[in-house]
């Protein structure tokens, strides 16, 4: 029901704001001017923080949990998937070979 509520007055809020767009372009003497609908806009903007807030706070409505919190619980595993080959005579390691001068 609160989230009906909260999308309804975004819609609301969305309303509004193309009706001061439209009093705003057009040339005939509007009734109310722009700022009667963008004043509206803003104080439904600020009811549905408020909605929104009152909500999480009461636990009408739940936030999604942090991807945060949750990649440092999990370990990860490596395994090793390489196989071992043969090696042949041209891959071994060389030996290092030790000059008996010593200058």
């Amino acid at each position: 029901m609160i989230k009906i509520i909260i999308t309804l007055l975004l819609l609301y809020i969305v309303f509004n704001l193309f009706r001061a767009l439209f009093v705003m372009m057009s040339t005939k003497q509007h009734s109310r001017p722009m700022s009667h609908y963008l004043g509206r806009r803003v104080f439904f903007s600020a009811m549905v923080l408020i909605i929104i807030i009152a909500a999480l706070k009461l636990g009408f409505i739940h936030t999604n949990p942090s991807p945060i919190h949750n990649a440092t619980a999990r370990t990860q595993i490596q395994i090793n998937t390489t196989t071992p080959h043969q090696q042949s005579a041209s891959t071994k390691p060389q030996l290092e070979r030790q000059n008996a001068f010593h200058w």
